[in-house]
């Protein structure tokens, strides 16, 4: 898990994905027959084939803040890169670009935690002090420490470093005649925005995003079929996309020769970037493998490793499928 380690401490929220940009470039570059970065940040990596078109997609952009203004007495207030819980962001820990790490604090009548009456304690004496440490448009990511034990990783940022891993791998493994994509999408926790780039200038036959997904085996947690620990989810689908029936259908039947666990998932709440492929141009046929996590959008996200390695197979094996031979187009 060295490698899921390093991607999740890349500092790389929305919009600000340089780092992580690079630190993928460095791990797949030997593997690739081409390596582009297009306008809006997204990482494409071509593994040329002869047959069908392939897009696989999985966001490199991770949750945050941004700092808005800082006040006469050197507290910095923000605002969210991303979808934020804000009944449990105080007493959070915060790391800026340059490696300035603050504290959420509140102000006491702040009951409803609204982000407006929050804001970022890094130490400073006052406004002058504080502003030669951070500036107004720099952006923070959450602090949460790697940890693994034998079944499990914890870590802020799975969501989605943990999809960017199963790319990764996959593209590492992968033995296949289609022409295929791996796409390190930007933004899309701010609205799908590199995905829908992306998918527009590759103009696939097939696609899948890799994302993580909640699910519904913690005590008094919401209710969905998705457990941790029981195999990769093909999603059916979320608030962005109805997964294609066909592409699902491939999924299904490749998990069930290669003995691959998985489940079935439906997300009531939330979208990923297979959303906005499905959208591009005239039309994508897209599916989804999401990856069970606990926790998600907190410092302490958890994943399972077997999970995490039928995600990996499950993919390959798409990656592998002989859809006919043709393209679509």
């Amino acid at each position: 898990m060295d490698l899921l380690k390093k991607l999740t401490e890349v500092f790389g929220p929305s919009g600000r994905e340089k780092n992580i940009s690079e630190f993928i470039k460095s791990e797949v570059s030997a593997y690739a027959d081409e390596v582009s970065t297009d306008a809006l940040g997204n990482l494409i990596v071509r593994k040329k084939g002869t047959k069908s078109k392939i897009m696989l997609a999985a966001h490199m952009d991770e949750i945050g803040i941004v700092a808005t203004f800082t006040d006469e007495n050197g507290f910095i207030r923000f605002s969210a890169v991303g979808g934020l819980y804000n009944k449990d962001l105080l007493g959070r820990r915060v790391r800026f670009e340059n490696g300035i790490v603050g504290v959420i604090g509140s102000e006491e009548d702040n009951k409803d935690r609204k982000i407006p009456k929050m804001y970022v304690d890094i130490g400073a004496k006052d406004k002058e002090s504080a502003e030669k440490l951070v500036s107004t448009g720099d952006m923070a990511v959450f602090c949460g420490e790697f940890y693994e034990n034998s079944d499990t990783v914890i870590s802020k940022a799975l969501d989605n470093r943990a999809g960017c891993y199963v790319l990764i791998e996959a593209l590492k493994n992968v033995k296949s005649d289609n022409d295929l994509y791996f796409v390190f999408t930007s933004q899309e926790e701010v609205g799908l925005r590199g995905a829908r780039t992306s998918a527009f200038k590759i103009a696939p036959d097939y696609a899948l995003a890799v994302d993580v997904t909640d699910t519904g085996d913690t005590p008094e947690g919401i209710k969905m079929a998705v457990k941790s620990g029981k195999g990769a989810a093909i999603k059916v689908m979320d608030r962005s996309v109805l997964c294609d029936t066909f592409v699902r259908s491939v999924l299904v039947e490749l998990a069930k020769k290669n003995n691959i666990d998985y489940q079935l998932e439906v997300m009531n709440d939330g979208g990923t970037d297979a959303g906005a492929i499905s959208l591009s141009g005239s039309g994508v046929k897209t599916g989804g493998i999401s990856i069970p996590t606990r926790y998600i959008h907190s410092p302490s996200e958890l994943i399972s490793k077997k999970d995490l390695n039928d995600c990996t197979d499950l993919l390959i094996s798409f990656a592998e499928f002989d859809f006919g031979g043709n393209r679509i187009d």
